[in-house]
């Protein structure tokens, strides 16, 4: 049986499946900016959370994006916390 062979530039499986989380917790991001009450802030946070995911589209070392990953969530869970105080 003959070895299958990836096109130039496919992801592997690996790089495929981290890109998607990677996505998902921009999509995350994004949902969780619609909820901030002033509109000056959401326009903010929109613009960093694009900066910070475009400055780092090149990683490509699985342990860092997995940190970025990590750090991601938790700037997540920390912006939705914010957001549920100030709602209050």
């Amino acid at each position: 049986m003959a070895a299958r062979r990836l096109p130039p530039g496919a992801l592997s499986l690996k790089q495929f499946l981290r890109r998607q989380q990677v996505l998902q917790l921009y999509r995350k991001i994004l949902r969780a900016i619609r909820d901030v009450p002033a509109e000056a802030d959401r326009h903010y946070l929109k613009d960093w959370a694009r900066e910070e995911f475009r400055r780092n589209k090149d990683a490509t070392e699985e342990d860092a994006i997995r940190m970025m990953i990590t750090q991601g969530n938790m700037q997540l869970q920390e912006l939705q916390r914010t957001i549920k105080l100030a709602k209050s």
